[in-house]
C-alpha cells in the first residue's frame, strides 16, 4: 500500500509540474473584438 501511495503522489506531482510548464509556455492570443461606445456631448469640456 505504501508503494502504491508513493506512485500516486509522484503521478500527481508530475501532473502539476507538467501543467505549470504547459501554462508557462502557452502563447495564448489576447481576445480581440471591436468595441464601440457612444459618448454623450455633455462629457466634453466646452
Amino acid at each position: 500500500m505504501i508503494r502504491f501511495s508513493r506512485i500516486v503522489i509522484v503521478v500527481v506531482i508530475g501532473a502539476i509540474v507538467g501543467g505549470a510548464v504547459f501554462l508557462a509556455n502557452w502563447d495564448m492570443p489576447p481576445p480581440s473584438s471591436m468595441v464601440e461606445k457612444v459618448i454623450p456631448n455633455d462629457r466634453f469640456p466646452r
